[in-house]
């Protein structure tokens, strides 16, 4: 089972560089998952950037703490199985934080979880949480995914080991940039601590610079904007899964600098 997985989609910029890895990826991997909680114009997802990446051949759809940030959301997010936010949100929050999915004949699960650690401590415990959903979905199948959208690379990392040998995949979202730890641990769970965004580079993490800059040297809030003028990065993982035992045999980071006249024509 062979998965395409990309992190954080900053607006526009982001979805371009998708479809343009999409264009030479979908036909030769079984499962594309992406993380959209940036996707409508850096702040949260509306009902038209969803059925836009469902266009791209995207299959399923994590978030994190922007899921709320464009209201529209909580207009479809219960009427649709492939959008997921954060599982470890406290009970009647809408949408679901995980899903059994099948593909090609392969039964698995899909589970999303954010951390507590400098981010929201309001959540339920996300180990906890994955106990409590593993005790549940291992009797349907083998083969566990789990975006972890966390800020600290601590938390994400004590929660692939807590995971080892029971996820199949355990890969990080949230700070928008890459690290270069891709491994298949000791009990074969792949693991990546952030999988990176996908937007344009010379940014601050997919933002115009100038707001940024002046919130690092003022200390006031400012209005943040999708850089769109740039040229675009595209970050994401692929992955191959063993369908039997349900163990990570390979992972590996993919990483395209694009040129914004490549683009031209997409989206």
């Amino acid at each position: 089972m062979r998965l395409f997985v990309a992190g954080d989609i900053i607006g526009k910029p982001g979805r371009r560089a998708l479809r343009y890895m999409l264009k030479q990826y979908r036909q030769v991997v079984d499962l594309v998952i992406v993380n959209v909680e940036n996707a409508a114009g850096g702040f949260g997802i509306t009902k038209k950037v969803y059925e836009e990446l469902k266009s791209m051949g995207v299959d399923l759809m994590t978030s994190g703490n922007h899921i709320w940030d464009n209201k529209e959301v909580f207009g479809f997010i219960d009427e649709v199985d492939d959008l997921l936010r954060p599982a470890n949100y406290p009970d009647g929050v809408p949408g679901r934080g995980y899903g059994i999915f099948e593909k090609s004949g392969v039964k698995f699960v899909l589970i999303n979880l954010m951390g507590r650690s400098l981010l929201d401590s309001n959540l339920d415990n996300p180990f906890k949480t994955f106990d409590r959903i593993y005790q549940e979905v291992s009797k349907e199948t083998n083969i566990i995914l789990v975006d972890f959208h966390a800020e600290t690379t601590s938390e994400k990392w004590a929660f692939g080991i807590y995971a080892d040998g029971r996820a199949s995949l355990v890969y990080g979202t949230h700070t928008h940039v890459p690290t270069a730890d891709q491994i298949v641990l000791k009990h074969g769970t792949g693991y990546i601590t952030d999988v990176g965004m996908s937007g344009c580079w010379y940014s601050a993490i997919g933002m115009k610079p100038k707001e940024a800059i002046e919130r690092f040297l003022t200390g006031i809030p400012q209005k943040y904007q999708v850089e769109e003028q740039e040229d675009v990065v595209f970050n994401g993982i692929l992955v191959e899964i063993d369908p039997f035992t349900g163990k990570t045999t390979s992972i590996e980071r993919l990483q395209r600098y694009i040129k914004r006249e490549e683009l031209l024509g997409v989206l």
